[in-house]
């Protein structure tokens, strides 16, 4: 039987909330539209790309029962516990529970006899799973039937007439363990050796070949082996000599058992009481947040400049992390958050702040964090990653390849704090990584990471995550997945935004915990920030208010704006800072021309014309009141400030001219054009406006069992069962490599407008995998935006091998 028929008749047997439970672990299953009959479910969980997406997400048993499986095939449960040495009932029962765990991502599953199956993908995950070569059968069917009957006279067996016979009967021998270890034993030493060396490692499928020239038996003892079929080479000998896995299997002995690990590594664990944890995670959370919002208004205010090619470069960072007061990790994890979740985006030559980031800054520093955090935990990539495999420092919001891997590390180091006993956790975050392995042996350890998966434990620790060696509230939360109560999670460590700061006499504003909005941007406006974090420093200076006076403000309205903040009155100092900042500012005015600088005061200008520091200006005096520069009003109204003059800017009309640059922000990303049929929409409108928003995954499992395991085909002929839509059969018309299952997938993605992955073969040969959006059916061609290119591409429709939700 198929494995699609096993499956289906599995899945028929369910319950309804045991076949909810494998529908929601494996999605892509469910996806829109939703499966009409059980058939069409086990197809879409048996797709290659689907069983791909469930392999890093599996822990270590799960993966090794899987391997051992695809090595030797469909097995009774209880030879798969004997072939893992898992006999015992202790260990008995963890592969109950891991075979369990593997039927819920329908990966493995019983049949009515007891014997295990499993998806056909599953074995190619593998190049030779558990060291093991191809069976003698498969190895066998280049053999000619002359070397078969050698085989037969080297082993003394007497060789019968026909090809399919003597295939029989080395299959025979071969399949008797003891038979071949008696064999092998009385080898000549070379022989013996050569296999036994061969039977512990794992086989090598490529070798160079020189001019296409067949192999020389180079290796002591190879051609004994050859002559009786223990190493076998394809008809024209080209390539290195196979070991059937009998043979490999018969050396290794009856003892040997395939590698199961049911329990994670022992970790070196110490008490953390649960108060310690706490206050840890909320003051890294507080200080991650006021860094993030520090950063994210340091772009508002000059927004970075792009690379050639793409992404912000470490003049940049360094630039917006001095700013900030952050350093690179956090400035890094804080751009690539905000330009995921759209609070960044390309304006020309600049990342700038789009409108999104104005909605999300009013907003409290809880809900703020709680959106950057749940943006990190989806994250497809290491956002604090600064250098490449090659030691290269590497842009931020250059556009990271997705990494799946790369999630699952996050994924299994939460998995591995989650597992440890309540109140203790490791010494030090890094102890985490050998229990990640365990966890998500697929994952994607960091380049430059000394231990494993140091990069993601810092990054945890860094915005409260993991505290302690432990998972926090803040984590537990987000492992749920549940957003309102990640945001209560937030709401509690976090404190409301603070909206009053303390003035201190030396000129300096302090304000504890995160400072909302509007109190940031004033201070920031009025002074510069000197540190930030769980408490944040602004200094006040003469050029900090001169740079206020310059919007246009008045010192009495920068006085009331700050004593309305002020907890408390203001400083003497600051207020006569302030006033004598305003009485020396705009004492001259400097006019566009190439330009003019006049003054009511004859002294002033006199001091101006014959200051040495300002020689490069070119200045003139034409009148007691008046000089003519040779430089830009610019770069003018620049050199005189540096010598500590306070300069207003003039416009042509004689006005003051106000220096208020509103800030920049990205154009927001369009939205997808409508997706239109060009052959007409008849049924496919009236389809797609029932189609449900979403599928429930109970819902759906209890409306399963409720219809025949399998549902007719549409015919396209137009004699039998009428296509779903008019799309469908476009689509099916002109798709002949898809199933009728992935004709519907993407019919549903052309008529709703949303985003499909297909495999698709170019006229080249060459094969790809591509995401495609904004779909657009043009028969014979799809057209679409393709995020591989990042552009508009056509598709032709025949080319197109398999489809799955995006």
């Amino acid at each position: 039987m198929t494995s699609r028929s096993t499956l289906t008749a599995w899945l028929a047997g369910l319950d309804a909330p045991r076949l909810s439970r494998v529908l929601g672990i494996r999605k892509d299953a469910v996806a829109p539209p939703e499966p009409r009959s059980m058939e069409e479910s086990a197809e879409r969980l048996l797709r290659p790309g689907s069983v791909a997406l469930v392999l890093p997400q599996l822990p270590l048993p799960c993966l090794q029962v899987a391997e051992a499986l695809a090595a030797l095939g469909a097995l009774s449960r209880g030879a798969l516990a004997r072939a893992l040495g898992a006999t015992a009932p202790t260990v008995a029962r963890e592969l109950d529970a891991v075979l369990e765990a593997l039927a819920d991502h329908a990966l493995v599953w019983p049949d009515g006899d007891g014997n295990l199956h499993m998806a056909a993908p599953l074995r190619q995950a593998w190049d030779a799973p558990l060291g093991l070569d191809a069976p003698l059968e498969e190895l066998l069917e280049g053999v000619t039937s002359e070397e078969l009957r050698g085989m037969l006279v080297a082993l003394g067996i007497k060789p019968p007439g026909t090809r399919q016979q003597r295939t029989a009967a080395v299959l025979e021998h071969h399949g008797d363990p003891q038979r071949v270890a008696a064999v092998i034993a009385k080898a000549p030493s070379a022989a013996r050796q050569l296999l036994e060396r061969r039977a512990k490692s794992a086989p090598q499928h490529t070798e160079f070949v020189v001019f296409g020239a067949p192999m020389a038996d180079v290796q002591p003892g190879e051609r004994w082996a050859l002559d009786r079929g223990f190493l076998i080479r394809n008809r024209h000998g080209y390539g290195p000599a196979r070991m059937p896995a009998e043979v490999t299997l018969a050396l290794r002995g009856p003892d040997w058992r395939a590698p199961f690990d049911p329990v994670p590594p022992v970790a070196e664990l110490v008490p953390v009481p649960a108060v310690e944890v706490e206050r840890e995670a909320a003051a890294a959370a507080t200080a991650f947040a006021a860094h993030a919002a520090s950063v994210l208004s340091a772009c508002s205010a000059a927004p970075p400049a792009r690379l050639k090619s793409g992404g912000i470069g470490a003049r940049e960072l360094g630039r917006i992390g001095k700013a900030a007061q952050a350093d690179d990790a956090v400035v890094r994890i804080t751009l690539e958050i905000a330009h995921s979740v759209g609070l960044l985006g390309a304006d020309g030559d600049r990342i700038a702040p789009t409108a999104v980031y104005d909605t999300w800054v009013a907003q409290e520093p809880a809900a703020q964090f709680a959106d950057l955090l749940h943006a990190w935990w989806n994250l497809q990539f290491t956002p604090s990653q600064s250098r490449d495999e090659d030691d290269k420092s590497l842009p931020a919001v250059a556009g990271a390849p997705r990494c799946s891997a790369c999630l699952q590390a996050r994924r299994g180091l939460f998995a591995a704090a989650a597992a440890l006993p309540e109140g203790q956790g490791v010494q030090v975050g890094t102890d985490l990584g050998p229990l990640v392995a365990w966890h998500r042996p697929l994952a994607h350890l960091s380049f430059h990471d000394e231990t494993p998966c140091a990069a993601a434990v810092r990054e945890a620790e860094l915005t409260g995550v993991i505290a302690r060696g432990a998972l926090s509230r803040l984590g537990a939360a987000l492992v749920t997945g549940d957003r309102e109560e990640l945001a209560v999670a937030c709401r509690r460590l976090l404190p409301e935004a603070t909206r009053t700061a303390r003035f201190g006499g030396d000129l300096t504003a302090i304000v504890t915990g995160t400072p909302s909005a509007r109190l940031a941007e004033l201070l920031d406006s009025t002074a510069d920030r000197e540190t930030s974090g769980t408490a944040s420093v602004w200094r006040f200076s003469a050029d900090s208010v001169r740079r206020a006076l310059d919007t246009g403000r008045a010192s009495d309205e920068i006085s009331a704006e700050l004593t309305a903040v002020a907890d408390g009155p203001l400083p003497q100092p600051l207020s006569y800072l302030i006033a004598d900042a305003a009485r020396r500012h705009g004492r001259m005015r400097i006019a566009p021309a190439a330009c003019v600088i006049h003054s009511d005061e004859p002294a002033l200008l006199a001091e101006l014309a014959a200051h040495q520091a300002l020689a490069a200006l070119g200045l003139r005096q034409l009148a007691p009141t008046v000089l003519v520069s040779g430089s830009s009003p610019d770069k003018t109204l620049a050199a005189l400030r540096n010598q500590g003059y306070a300069p207003v800017a003039e416009a042509a009309d004689g006005t003051v001219r106000i220096e208020k640059v509103p800030p920049r922000r990205a154009a927001a990303v369009p939205a997808p054009r409508k997706a239109t049929t060009k052959a007409g929409t008849g049924r496919s409108a009236h389809r797609t406006a029932k189609e449900p928003a979403a599928v429930g995954s109970f819902g759906l499992a209890v409306r399963l069992l409720a219809t025949p395991p399998t549902a007719p085909k549409p015919d396209p002929s137009g004699n039998g069962v009428p296509f779903g839509t008019d799309t469908e059969e476009i689509v099916a018309g002109y798709a002949k490599q898809l199933t009728y299952t992935d004709v519907r997938q993407l019919a549903h993605a052309i008529d709703t407008g949303t985003a499909i992955t297909v495999e698709y073969v170019a006229a080249s040969g060459s094969r790809t995998v591509r995401t495609l959006g904004r779909l657009e059916l043009d028969p014979p061609c799809l057209e679409a935006w393709c995020h591989l290119r990042d552009a508009e591409r056509v598709f032709t429709l025949s080319r197109i091998h398999s489809v799955m939700p995006a």
